[in-house]
């Protein structure tokens, strides 16, 4: 009679030298390092993180529409030519809302654009459209540019 063995295989346990001081230090800082990197994630709220990314809010008070205008940036004027007439800040450029989608081409592509209108309802509407076309670094103006004329900006 042939008897199969039933016994159970040897297992050799794999002992780790941990009198090693390296090895321990090596795990602390990858912990550390871990710990680290999880709370610099938490510290940041997703909005600011947004923001940060495309350099632009969505919206942006009339002050801060002035500083962006005094370094360069281009203001794009929604509203009609017969409000154009009537005042425009300097140096910006008129395309009315309804012709805007016709017209993008006229527009520098990679540089921030900031949309004004009278009172800042229509600068949403356009900033909404060039963000739909690819105008990633687009943002409107609040209160329009009556506010910006109330505060003492330039207009013509």
């Amino acid at each position: 009679m042939n008897r199969k063995n039933n016994s159970i295989p040897e297992v050799k346990a794999i002992s780790i030298d941990f009198n090693n001081s390296w090895l321990w230090i090596s795990l602390l800082l990858i912990l550390f390092s871990v710990f680290s990197l999880s709370l610099s994630s938490c510290s940041t709220s997703p909005v600011a993180l947004a923001e940060a990314q495309i350099g632009l809010a969505d919206e942006i008070s009339v002050d801060e529409a002035y500083e962006l205008y005094q370094d360069g940036v281009y203001f794009l004027d929604v509203r009609t030519p017969e409000e154009w007439d009537e005042f425009h800040a300097p140096n910006t450029t008129l395309i009315p809302l309804d012709e805007l989608e016709y017209r993008l081409t006229e527009l520098p592509e990679g540089e921030p654009i900031v949309v004004v209108c009278r009172s800042g309802n229509r600068s949403q509407v356009g900033r909404d459209i060039l963000k739909e076309n690819g105008f990633e670094e687009t943002t409107s103006m609040s209160g329009g540019l009556r506010e910006w004329m109330e505060s003492g900006y330039p207009v013509e």
